[in-house]
């Protein structure tokens, strides 16, 4: 490695002497740590999902409840798949070398299973608030905990990335 390679390494690796192959292997790793967490969460309310359709009232819901119902299962279906595809990941490409590509491919999953589980937790909430209250406010209220998600999911961590990471 050449001075001015050095140079530029360490102005994108700030306070770290790594290589791409140790980043990437410590990137997995809290990747792991945090998909395990939204796994969890998605898991539970999937769960639970499953089993609304078996309880007696469920044949008394409107159409348009077990529509968003139906919606909703659809919707922990697939949340699950894109939160636990970077496990899958990483078993079928382990030992390849191309773990700095399963890390982007994983980091993509894990997000685009973030936005599958506020949809699937928006959808939940929708259809039991509904039921339990009849009311025409839910809506709002539904909205102001999906503003609430993206604020504490997406906004601050966007503004913190951008607020403390160097061009």
């Amino acid at each position: 490695m050449t001075d001015s390679d050095s140079a530029a390494g360490s102005s994108r690796r700030k306070g770290r002497d790594e290589s791409e192959e140790e980043r990437a292997d410590r990137m997995w790793t809290e990747l792991i740590q945090e998909v395990r967490v939204a796994q969890m969460g998605v898991q539970i309310l999937f769960a639970f999902l499953l089993t609304v359709v078996f309880q007696p009232k469920y044949e008394h819901l409107s159409d348009t409840d077990q529509t968003i119902y139906l919606i909703t299962v659809v919707l922990g279906a697939v949340t699950t798949g894109a939160l636990i595809g970077p496990v899958s990941l990483h078993r079928l490409v382990s030992g390849r070398r191309v773990k700095p590509q399963a890390v982007r491919w994983a980091s993509r999953m894990t997000v685009l299973g973030l936005v599958l589980l506020l949809a699937t937790t928006a959808c939940s909430l929708l259809l039991i608030l509904r039921v339990a209250t009849h009311n025409g406010f839910v809506p709002y209220l539904v909205t102001g905990v999906v503003i609430w998600y993206l604020l504490c999911w997406f906004a601050i961590p966007l503004w913190t990335r951008h607020r403390h990471t160097a061009g």
